[in-house]
């Protein structure tokens, strides 16, 4: 298996800029051997199995290679039958640097058995040419430099551009603070900084931590090859799992090689339709502005419609927690249910800061209720969206959905001035001539994506339920959340609200469940206060831009 993740003798590097950067900082010993154990312990009549008695720790050299074959046999049998949890006990704690926001969004962040902290953008300067650059030559390389290196100064010329903007709110928001404008200067050009890096190229680098299990590494190892970035996952999973063996070489037995491209179900009904397209001159880009059209008209204005929930919601979450108490309907009327497991006021675990909802008895009967949301969120939107792990979307193969027309999320504060509006579409201008002239250069569309800027719009369907989607929407409809998924969480409050008002009542930021339980100050957010008392306002009047 070492072997096989060598690169050939003389393949040229996927990339000419710097290689992504992946170590190995943290990991389970011998947890190879501890997945055997743990399935050994299922059917111990002798108590717990431990890793060194699967390893032969301590017996002689004939016993401990005896041991390693049955380990390795009965591996081998528990990853075919598909008894995967042994392997879950193992986790790997990696570091990343030089690897794209494309590669986080399309492949690290698109599932939810991981854990990571990366650097933002949102509050974190971009440095001058701090992105990936696919391995292009002659015109195509100059077209992807130049294009980059074009919407990194958009992002910087924006930053300024936008500062005297987003004082200008910010000092509507705090009037008191106009007189001693110097101390709020940083973070008001964070808050320009923030809307700016709207116009990065989705290629531009991150770094962060990462963690998963073994098993979810063996994941990453057989689809490494999906779209969106195919290249870049491939060279960052070998490094990740040749790290891996680096310390448990024993994970080989097991390890699956990965599953090309062209192979994967993604791929073969794209190019399916595709083909079909091509045949009828003009079909293709008339089809991907077609769906755009029906998808945007079908949202009438919102960034996330409802479009389908289980029609008993409030009276199975009412029964639900009636049975955990074994009351009887006259014992507890469904307006009393509903009220104990949602009303901070009744249930004090809304009122504290560490989320509680998974293990409270009453709190997952909120699981029982069920929505699905049809949204658009820009790229960089949307890679926070995705973090909220148990609201997961069927998020689009990003070639299907863009064209040769821009394609972007406005965000509010670049309609507050001409200027920096004309400024923001010329970026993406900018960014849509880059990307279609390296296509009819002959580039892959997975390498000319990565001109594509954070603003560019995604269109998908997310779903949730209840116990889950609280937790997000008491997050994101703060006024310090990031604005899209603000927009998108006040969407869903609300259509919630109107028709299921009983549930609907008690979605709420943070600061109104805090106040509601009686807990002060209602914001968490200390020195971070937005300024508004959203605790006092109905959902319908959520009103911000910065």
């Amino acid at each position: 298996m070492l072997d096989t993740l060598t690169a050939p003798s003389g393949a040229p590097e996927p990339f000419l800029s710097p290689r992504p950067v992946v170590r190995l900082v943290n990991h389970f010993g011998r947890s190879y051997d501890n997945a055997v154990a743990t399935a050994r312990t299922c059917y111990s009549s002798r108590g717990i199995v431990t890793a060194e008695q699967v390893a032969g720790v301590g017996e002689d050299e004939e016993m401990v290679a005896l041991r390693r074959q049955r380990r390795d046999r009965l591996a081998r049998d528990l990853y075919q039958a598909g008894h995967h949890t042994t392997f879950q006990h193992g986790h790997f704690q990696f570091t990343l640097e030089n690897v794209s926001r494309q590669f986080i969004w399309s492949f690290l962040h698109s599932h939810p058995f991981y854990n990571s902290e990366q650097v933002s953008q949102r509050y974190v300067t971009v440095a001058e040419g701090s992105y990936a650059v696919p391995s292009l030559g002659g015109e195509a390389l100059a077209v992807y430099r130049r294009t980059a290196d074009g919407l990194m100064a958009d992002y910087r010329d924006l930053v300024d551009l936008l500062e005297p903007v987003a004082a200008e709110v910010f000092f509507g928001l705090f009037p008191a603070r106009r007189h001693k404008p110097q101390k709020w200067q940083r973070a008001i050009r964070k808050k320009a900084q923030e809307v700016a890096r709207y116009v990065l190229p989705v290629a531009t680098f991150a770094y962060l931590y990462h963690t998963v299990s073994a098993v979810t590494l063996f994941r990453y190892y057989r689809l490494c090859e999906l779209y969106d970035a195919p290249a870049e996952q491939r060279l960052v999973v070998s490094d990740m799992v040749r790290a891996v063996l680096a310390v448990e070489p024993g994970y080989a037995a097991v390890l699956e090689e990965p599953m090309p491209l062209e192979e994967t179900p993604e791929a073969q009904a794209f190019q399916r339709l595709h083909d079909a397209r091509r045949r009828e001159v003009g079909r293709s880009r008339r089809a991907v502005a077609d769906f755009r059209q029906r998808f945007d008209a079908d949202l009438g204005g919102r960034v996330s419609k409802l479009v389908d929930w289980k029609v008993r919601n409030e009276a199975t979450v009412a029964e639900a927690v009636r049975e955990v108490l074994a009351a009887s309907a006259g014992e507890l009327s469904d307006d009393d249910a509903l009220a104990l497991v949602l009303d901070p006021a009744q249930n004090r675990y809304f009122g504290e800061s560490l989320n509680l909802s998974t293990l409270s008895k009453l709190t997952r009967c909120l699981s029982h209720a069920h929505y699905t949301f049809r949204k658009k969120l820009s790229h960089t939107a949307d890679s926070q969206d995705q973090r909220h792990r148990m609201t997961p979307a069927s998020r689009p193969v990003l070639a299907a959905q863009v064209d040769a027309d821009p394609d972007v999320v406005e965000p509010a504060l670049v309609a507050l001035d001409d200027a920096v509006r004309r400024r923001f579409h010329a970026a993406c201008e900018r960014a849509w001539e880059g990307v279609g002239r390296l296509l009819a250069l002959g580039v892959e569309a997975e390498h000319a994506h990565y001109l594509l800027p954070n603003a560019v719009a995604l269109r998908f369907s997310e779903s949730a339920d209840l116990l889950h989607l609280h937790h997000k929407l008491t997050m994101r409809l703060c006024y310090n959340a990031q604005e899209e998924i603000w927009r998108a969480s006040v969407d869903e409050a609300e259509q919630i609200r109107q028709r299921e008002p009983r549930l609907g009542r008690w979605l709420l930021p943070p600061c109104g469940q805090r106040d509601r339980a009686g807990v002060k100050p209602p914001c968490p957010e200390g020195s971070r206060y937005c300024g508004v008392p959203v605790w006092r306002f109905d959902v319908t009047d959520y009103e911000r831009v910065l």
